[in-house]
């Protein structure tokens, strides 16, 4: 596979104040594509994620897993000399990314204004939860706020309607880590054709709520939002469901498709419920779809994960098994894309790494 890596931000400088987990994604998803990533940390504590979670040797897992291909060093930005290297060391970069509350770089003497007087070309992100403006701008914050705020959390419910918090940080991956790299790059892009650089204002909860779409299209549609669990890609149809096995794990049906949804009746054994499906009329949410759900619940709970996996393997109709992420590694899928390195560190000890999200070919 390495024949096919290309790596396009080659020859772009990153600067990296960022801590925790949305700004050090970002980062490293800049490095993966080729950029020169220097993560800054101050010298003491540094970056907290250094020790959340087991500390292996000198650091966590939650630290190596989100800076990976970057070069480290420590400088104190309320020590004039210090401050001063950094300010140097921004003439030559291309970005520079932050993760403070607003306002906190301005005190430093590093803010915006400062930065691009060194470097009018420079590309500044700014993450944080609420944005550099508005009422909730000094406010702290965490994933489980911003993807509350945003109407996101409360249509993610357990079977007891108490809103379930995934593992999957949104707020932090999607809203910071994802809308940054996407605010950076075509910010840089702005700055190679125009020799101005931009200051990228990423709020998280912005983010969560520009992408909460299906939601949105309800209140537009119904005046509100669906009951939860009860949309169409929230648990509101069979077709589009999870399934508890006999040995207690699950499967994910996502025949959305009516196409899906016939073949998926055919492995089943009940061809019977083709016509019961949401494209032709069945409400969503409503009696029926509950009722063949019901069904389809029995009848899953009849066999195990592997043997449902078995005889939906040459369907091609999105059924899939729910994996733990242990088996998520070792699965042909993951090993043929490459996307699943075994590493051995002098002082980070053994661990699994993901391979790059995104690849390109020249």
């Amino acid at each position: 596979m390495t024949g096919l890596i290309d790596k396009p931000l080659q020859g772009i400088r990153v600067l990296d104040l960022t801590r925790l987990l949305p700004g050090p994604m970002a980062t490293m998803h800049l490095a993966d594509m080729g950029a020169e990533v220097i993560k800054i940390e101050d010298p003491g504590a540094g970056d907290y994620a250094r020790t959340m979670g087991p500390v292996r040797k000198e650091v966590s897992q939650f630290f190596i897993a989100v800076n990976r291909g970057k070069h480290g060093i420590r400088l104190d930005l309320k020590n004039s000399a210090q401050r001063e290297e950094l300010l140097t060391m921004s003439e030559s970069a291309d970005v520079v990314v932050e993760s403070f509350r607003p306002g906190v770089m301005d005190k430093l003497g590093v803010g915006w204004e400062v930065l691009k007087e060194r470097n009018p070309k420079l590309v500044m992100c700014a993450i944080s939860g609420y944005g550099q403006d508005g009422p909730f701008a000094q406010l702290a914050g965490h994933d489980i706020n911003y993807v509350g705020l945003a109407g996101m959390l409360e249509q993610n419910v357990g079977p007891d309607g108490v809103p379930a918090l995934g593992n999957l940080q949104v707020g932090d991956l999607l809203g910071g880590a994802q809308a940054a790299v996407q605010g950076i790059l075509a910010a840089l892009i702005g700055a190679k054709a125009t020799g101005k650089g931009r200051f990228v204002d990423v709020s998280m909860t912005d983010a969560v709520f520009a992408h909460n779409v299906m939601p949105l299209v309800a209140v537009n549609n119904f005046g509100r939002t669906a009951p939860p669990g009860r949309d169409l890609l929230t648990g509101g149809v069979p077709c589009y469901n999870v399934y508890r096995t006999s040995d207690n794990r699950f499967m994910a049906v996502g025949a959305l498709e009516l196409k899906f949804w016939e073949a998926c009746c055919d492995v089943l054994g009940r061809p019977d419920l083709k016509s019961r499906h949401w494209s032709l009329g069945q409400h969503v949410g409503g009696e029926d779809a509950m009722t063949v759900k019901a069904e389809l619940d029995a009848i899953f709970a009849a066999e195990t994960m592997s043997t449902w996996t078995e005889r939906f393997a040459a369907a091609d109709c999105c059924v899939t098994p729910i994996l733990r992420a242990d088996e998520a590694i070792d699965h042909p899928l993951f090993r043929a894309r490459g996307m699943i390195e075994h590493k051995m560190h002098p002082t980070e000890g053994e661990y699994w790494s993901t391979g790059p999200a995104v690849r390109f070919r020249p």
